[in-house]
């Protein structure tokens, strides 16, 4: 543990590589290789304010102060947390990644950090949950990617009197953003240099300094410092991924970009203003319910069609899917989230090839769905009936050797048209997930 301590001290000091002309290494572009074959990943949002039941922004929708949020400090004691169930959760959902959060916006750590005691190691519970969680990732090949908040309600030097939340922590005096940096480091050579292999950090928060989303000036209030952030996480583990979900186009040194409860190209929330990249991995996050932390009273549960039509949505843009669950305070996964991941995974055991190791953005999406490919292998995804007895492929000149019905057999017949290609599907009709027609061509 002193050796570790001495690796991070050393760290924060030495001078890091700039972010200005960012060129991801080898073992960075093998990283986005993996992710984006790897197509489906669990988020995890998890921790002292799962005790309210109300989300993970309880204490700024509730007004809580930060002393009163701490007394919820000797509450938290998640005495049912099992890292494998929740490993084998996402292995049985078919899933190849998980995100964990490792700190939210109410500072709160998720690990024996020794650069705060607002931990849960301060808990009754009184263990480090992201050590157990890496060795049961590392145990079940399964890859971990760390969420972390630039954003904090509960520290005195994050720039609170710029933000747009956190006004109602009670905190006083003029903060330092200096010393929020450095903690920052601190904290992050920690998770890289303490838990073994990392897919990604997961960074959130900047919004918190910018206008809201659409506002013609989204210039942030503060200088984040990204280059010495990026550059720093780059170099303690170069094939570590970079995303920031502050809802802008990439900036330099980030390795993916994300969108949050929209698919990329589409804007149903407000949030989602900025176009995809075609340089970089993309990936969409969203909730089975509605809220992302524990809320007792959210029963708005996704159902499988639902899950299946996200990811493969995702998929024909070529996109991820991180799906969230927000654990109960015991450390236990819902048994709802837990049947309805078991059965998209069984829908992957059938269908998985027509997902995993694909691209997408073969065509824009269309009426009737959306189009994968591997190799010589074409996926049509029907997601609802055709407005027709046929299915166009817009432009498509390739020459087609088969098309059947996945999984059956069934041959299908198809014509050339000069406006492209024509499938006859025989859509078998309401009830449907997902008709899945495979196109092999030369």
């Amino acid at each position: 543990m002193k050796r570790n301590l001495i690796v991070i001290l050393l760290l924060c000091t030495v001078s890091l590589p700039a972010q200005d002309n960012y060129t991801p290494s080898v073992e960075n572009i093998n990283s986005r290789q993996v992710f984006r074959d790897n197509k489906f990943g669990l988020f995890i949002h998890w921790g002292l304010s799962s005790v309210l039941g109300h989300g993970e922004w309880v204490m700024q929708n509730r007004k809580i102060r930060k002393e009163d949020y701490q007394r919820y400090l000797r509450v938290f004691n998640p005495a049912d947390f099992d890292a494998e169930k929740w490993v084998l959760t996402a292995k049985n959902a078919g899933m190849k990644y998980m995100v964990f959060i490792t700190r939210h916006h109410d500072g709160f750590s998720n690990w024996d950090t020794k650069f705060s005691d607002w931990k849960i190691t301060k808990t009754p519970y009184g263990k480090d949950v992201l050590k157990q969680l890496a060795a049961a990732c590392k145990k079940h090949d399964m890859k971990l990617g760390l969420y972390y908040s630039t954003l904090d309600w509960f520290r005195n030097d994050y720039p609170y009197e710029t933000g747009r939340t956190g006004q109602y922590s009670g905190r006083t005096g003029k903060s330092d953003y200096a010393s929020y940096l450095q903690f920052m480091k601190n904290q992050l050579t920690e998770l890289l240099t303490n838990y073994g292999e990392i897919m990604s950090i997961w960074l959130d928060g900047h919004w918190d300094q910018t206008n809201e989303e659409g506002h013609a000036d989204r210039t942030s209030r503060i200088d984040w410092k990204y280059d010495e952030l990026y550059g720093l996480i780059h170099q303690l583990q170069p094939a570590c991924m970079i995303g920031n979900n502050h809802h802008l186009d990439p900036i330099n040194g980030e390795d993916f970009q994300m969108f949050e409860k929209d698919l990329p190209g589409e804007n149903k929330t407000g949030l989602s203003f900025q176009q995809p990249s075609n340089a970089m991995p993309l990936e969409t996050c969203e909730t089975m319910n509605d809220t992302w932390g524990y809320n007792i009273s959210d029963h708005h549960y996704k159902s499988v069609k639902q899950i299946i039509h996200l990811l493969v949505g995702a998929a024909g843009r070529n996109t991820n899917l991180l799906l969230n669950v927000g654990p109960m305070p015991t450390g236990e996964i819902q048994q709802q989230f837990v049947d309805t991941l078991a059965a998209a995974g069984k829908w992957l055991q059938q269908y998985g090839a027509s997902v995993y190791h694909t691209r997408g953005k073969l065509m824009p999406p269309q009426q009737w769905g959306v189009a994968t490919r591997n190799g010589k292998t074409i996926y049509l995804h029907m997601l609802q009936a055709p407005a027709t007895t046929f299915i166009l492929l817009p432009a498509f000149n390739e020459t087609i050797t088969s098309a059947e019905i996945m999984g059956t057999g069934k041959k299908l017949k198809w014509s050339k048209v000069p406006e492209g290609v024509f499938i006859y599907p025989e859509y078998p009709g309401e009830g449907t997930i997902d008709h899945v027609i495979q196109v092999t061509v030369k």
